[in-house]
């Protein structure tokens, strides 16, 4: 079975007297360990979408389904729950909390699962070591660069070994040598540790990196042909 299951969803908002509707009968399945680009025009609806399968939003028809739960159907409180668990989020400004240092900003995942103290530390610096910060864990956010924020806001998107991982324009902030490194450490992430990543980019070369390539246009999803433009900087 595929981790990923998207079928005919559709999302509509209603703003004034219109309807607006991004997604429109969309379909994906997206298999366990895949790496998957999402790209389409502003507004076309990719933020929507990866909201909808973070389960942050609810679709207005079609259904979700995530390692075998149609999230759909979950409760508001159960919806909650299921997100700590299984979902990691990559957020473009990362989100980090100002006055917690990396280490306290990338614990806080766990806080909300029933983990020892000492199985969170156990984590924690597995996940500073995956993104290699290990020597940062106690400096603050004002004092990281803009590459070493964005990773400890990776590190604490799978401290909790989520069963997927989205991203949403990761590389929306960062200059070009910054962006490289932060796609190659997704990259590894992805070979090395078979996470399952769905990224939202709307740069063709960060979408490039990726084993299978999107678009969304006009609220249906199109699999374009794979460049496999695979990134080699260590």
């Amino acid at each position: 079975m595929a981790l990923l299951h998207v079928e005919s969803v559709t999302k509509r908002f209603i703003k004034g007297d219109q309807t607006i509707t991004p997604l429109e009968g969309a379909s994906l399945v997206v298999e366990r360990g895949d790496f998957v680009s999402l790209m389409g025009a502003s507004g076309s609806g990719k933020s929507t979408l990866l909201n909808l399968i973070a389960g942050i939003d609810r679709p207005t028809a079609g259904s979700i389904v995530v390692d075998g739960v149609d999230i759909t159907q979950l409760s508001r409180t159960r919806l909650a729950r299921w997100r700590a668990q299984n979902v990691g989020y990559i957020f473009q400004t990362h989100n980090l909390i100002p006055v917690l240092t990396a280490y306290e900003n990338i614990e806080m995942p766990l806080l909300l699962l029933p983990l020892s103290r000492s199985e969170r530390q156990r984590r924690v610096s597995v996940a500073l070591e995956a993104v290699g910060l290990t020597d940062r864990a106690e400096h603050y956010p004002r004092q990281l660069s803009g590459g070493q924020e964005q990773r400890v806001g990776i590190a604490r998107a799978i401290v909790a070994s989520p069963t997927l991982v989205v991203a949403d324009e990761p590389t929306g902030d960062l200059d070009a040598e910054t962006s490289e490194q932060i796609l190659v450490l997704l990259q590894r992430l992805n070979r090395e540790l078979g996470m399952t990543l769905l990224m939202v980019t709307h740069d063709p070369d960060a979408a490039a990196i990726a084993s299978r390539q999107l678009r969304l246009d006009r609220g249906k999803l199109l699999e374009l042909a794979a460049t496999n433009s695979l990134a080699t900087t260590p």
